[in-house]
C-alpha cells in the first residue's frame, strides 16, 4: 500500500472540511451570477429613477444586499486563507481551529452577513406576497394573509440575533450545543415563512391563472401566469435549497456546508430574478388587476401586434411601440414593450 499523507483527523472532520472547501466554491461562483444579475437590474432601474419611489428604492435595496454579498463572499475566502493557511499545524487540524476561533472578526462578521442576508430576503418576499394578494384589490384580505408570515419573520430576526450572539462567543460555533439549537430554530422560523409565503404566492397566481387565462391574450398570460412567473415571483428556488439546508444542518450531516452556500447563493438570485421582473415591468403590480391602465407595464414580444382584453376592472391595451427613424421599434432597443 502506498504511504498515507493525509490528515490524522476523523472521517467526520475531513468530510467537514471537504464540503466547507466545496461550499466556499459555489458560493464564489454564485457571487458571479449575482453580479451579472445587478447589473442589468440596476440598468432597468436607474432608466426609471424618475418614476416614482419604487425603482430607487429597490436600487437601493439592491445595492445593499450586494455589498453585504461582497463582505460575505470576501469573509469566505478569507476564513479558507485564516484557517488552511495562516494555521495549518494547529493542534486537532484546521476544522478544530476554525472551531476553536469562532470569535475571530472573520467569523463574526460572517455569522452576522449571513443573518443580514436572509433576513433582508425574507422581507422582499413578504413584500412580493403583499402585492399579488392585494393586485385583487382587497387590502384587508391582504393584511390578514401576511400577517401570520411577519410574525414569524419577526420571530426569526429574535432568534437569529441570538444564533448569531452564541455562534461568535470565544470557544463556540454554530456547531455547540447551544448554538446548533438556536441556528435550528432560527433557520426553521425562516424556511417556515419562507414555506408559507412560497404556498400563498403560487396559490394566489393558480387563482389569478384559472379565472383570467381564459381573457387574457396568450402571449400576455404565458408572460404572466407562466411556470417562470411562478418560481421566480414566489422565491421557490431558494425555499428548495434552504429546506436541505435545514434537514442536513440539523442532521449534523457534513454537506450541511455545501448547501449553505447554494442556499445562501440562491436565495440572491431569487431576490435578483425578483427585482429583475419589477424593474423590467413585467413582475405583478399592485394595481394590475384593479386599475383602469393608469400606469404602464412591459413585457418582451418580438411582434408588432395590439391586442385588447378586459380583465377583472381594467383593461389592457398592448401596442407596439412606434419605430424610429432607422425602422427598428425602440422597445426592440432596449428589449421590453408597453402595455398602455
Amino acid at each position: 500500500m502506498s504511504p498515507y499523507y493525509g490528515p490524522d483527523e476523523s472521517s467526520y472532520d475531513i468530510q467537514l472540511e471537504r464540503n466547507f472547501l466545496a461550499g466556499d466554491v459555489i458560493v464564489g461562483t454564485g457571487y458571479g451570477i449575482q453580479l451579472v444579475l445587478y447589473v442589468n437590474c440596476a440598468r432597468f432601474l436607474w432608466k426609471r429613477r424618475r418614476h416614482g419611489w419604487q425603482p430607487v428604492f429597490l436600487l437601493a435595496y439592491m445595492t445593499c444586499m450586494l455589498l453585504i454579498e461582497s463582505l460575505f463572499v470576501a469573509v469566505q475566502a478569507r476564513t479558507v486563507q485564516f484557517v488552511y493557511v495562516d494555521n495549518r499545524n494547529y493542534p486537532g487540524g484546521p476544522w478544530a481551529f476554525f472551531l476553536a476561533s469562532q470569535s475571530a472578526a472573520i467569523n463574526v462578521i460572517f455569522y452576522a452577513t449571513l443573518f443580514l442576508l436572509t433576513f433582508l430576503s425574507d422581507l422582499l418576499v413578504l413584500w412580493r406576497c403583499w402585492v399579488i394578494w392585494s393586485a385583487s384589490g382587497q387590502n384587508s384580505v391582504a393584511r390578514a394573509v401576511i400577517a401570520f408570515p411577519a410574525l414569524v419573520i419577526l420571530a426569526s430576526f429574535a432568534m437569529g440575533t441570538l444564533w448569531t450572539l452564541e455562534s461568535s462567543q470565544p470557544t463556540l460555533s454554530m456547531y455547540s450545543a447551544g448554538p446548533w439549537a438556536y441556528g435550528t430554530s432560527y433557520y426553521t422560523l425562516s424556511l417556515g415563512a419562507n414555506i408559507v409565503l412560497t404556498i400563498l404566492i403560487i396559490g394566489r397566481l393558480l387563482v389569478y391563472r384559472r379565472s383570467l387565462l381564459k381573457d387574457l391574450p396568450a402571449e400576455l398570460a404565458t408572460h404572466y401566469l407562466s411556470l417562470a412567473t411562478l418560481i421566480i415571483e414566489s422565491a421557490a428556488l431558494y425555499s428548495i435549497f434552504s429546506l436541505l439546508f435545514l434537514i442536513t444542518y440539523a442532521l449534523q450531516d457534513p454537506t450541511n456546508q455545501v448547501w449553505l452556500g447554494v442556499a445562501s447563493t440562491c436565495q440572491q438570485i431569487a431576490n435578483l430574478l425578483i427585482v429583475y421582473r419589477v424593474a423590467e415591468g413585467s413582475a405583478w403590480q399592485k394595481d394590475m388587476l384593479t386599475s383602469q391602465t393608469t400606469a404602464p407595464m412591459h413585457f418582451k414580444s418580438g411582434t408588432n401586434q395590439r391586442h385588447m382584453s378586459t380583465v377583472g376592472m381594467g383593461t389592457f391595451h398592448v401596442a407596439a411601440p412606434p419605430e424610429s427613424s432607422d425602422g427598428s421599434s425602440n422597445a426592440d432597443k432596449e428589449g421590453i414593450q408597453e402595455i398602455v
